[in-house]
């Protein structure tokens, strides 16, 4: 999956540290990220240096290390995220991609990597500040958090939990696809997780709401970051209790079907926690 990176785990605990020239930063605009595709379909982020030297280009007249925040560290390098403006100068080949499309684009670290930034990105854009009494916020310089200076208010990244849901019934999986979405392939049923309800009841509920079937059997399987959503998905597989006659809602979904096992029209992408669970059940190895 996404996180399963190709040189061992990733180091996200919070540092206060600046950036040096090698470091690689993630620039954001909007929703995309900038990068650059090599000759060999490889994609690279840009470093520190040549950042500082797009920025002096620029005549960024207000840019410093405090633009920066430090995301995490991987592959004995140290990631940062640019808060500012970006690219205009950028040498040639680099390029925004939108944060939505790198899963496409087959190149796990890079994609794990941007899609943690615009997580933090979209934190840090939203709580300059204080929601309490609207002072500005800074950073904390133990841990990863906000705090107002006013009134102490302490503000950590939003974390949305939300589940992935594979439906059995024997040897069929039910399959969907989302309405209006720009995604149209094949996908589980999934949702977010209300306030008061443990993650049993979200699967429970959210199957009746989309398809108006009901389940039993809820086992977890595995659990995977989505930082372009800023969410924590946990996958579970459920079997059918009673009629299998789906009841679609179609605000959320364009169509639900049931599947059998051995002509599935989804396969593992090795990215999504969706893609894997669907191989899981294609292989007979969903926890029973």
């Amino acid at each position: 999956m996404l996180q399963d990176l190709s040189f061992g785990r990733l180091y996200n605990e919070y540092k206060d540290v600046a950036p040096q020239d090698g470091d690689v930063v993630i620039c954001v605009q909007e929703s995309s990220v900038l990068l650059r595709r090599n000759p060999d379909d490889s994609l690279e982020l840009p470093r520190y240096k040549e950042v500082c030297r797009w920025l002096e280009e620029e005549k960024w007249s207000s840019w410093n290390e405090d633009k920066f925040h430090y995301v995490f560290r991987l592959q004995d390098c140290n990631y940062f995220l640019w808060m500012g403006a970006a690219g205009a100068c950028a040498d040639p080949g680099y390029h925004y991609e939108n944060t939505r499309q790198l899963r496409q684009l087959q190149s796990k670290d890079i994609c794990f990597a941007a899609m943690t930034a615009w997580h933090l990105y979209v934190w840090y854009r939203n709580n300059q500040f204080c929601g309490r009494c609207a002072t500005p916020t800074v950073h904390d310089k133990a841990e990863r958090m906000l705090r107002c200076p006013q009134c102490g208010n302490m503000i950590f990244p939003r974390i949305s939990p939300a589940v992935i849901i594979a439906v059995t019934d024997g040897d069929r999986l039910l399959l969907s696809k989302y309405a209006g979405r720009a995604y149209t392939r094949y996908a589980l049923l999934a949702g977010y997780t209300e306030i008061g309800e443990t993650l049993e009841q979200t699967v429970q509920r959210e199957v009746m709401e989309e398809v108006g079937l009901r389940v039993k059997n809820i086992r977890y399987y595995k659990s995977q970051p989505w930082g372009v959503d800023g969410n924590v998905l946990m996958g579970f597989y459920c079997d059918l209790d009673g009629d299998d006659t789906v009841h679609l809602d179609q605000n959320e979904l364009a169509m639900a079907q049931w599947f059998p096992r051995n002509d599935l029209p989804a396969k593992d992408d090795g990215i999504s926690l969706t893609r894997e669970m669907i191989r899981i059940f294609e292989e007979g190895k969903e926890p029973k």
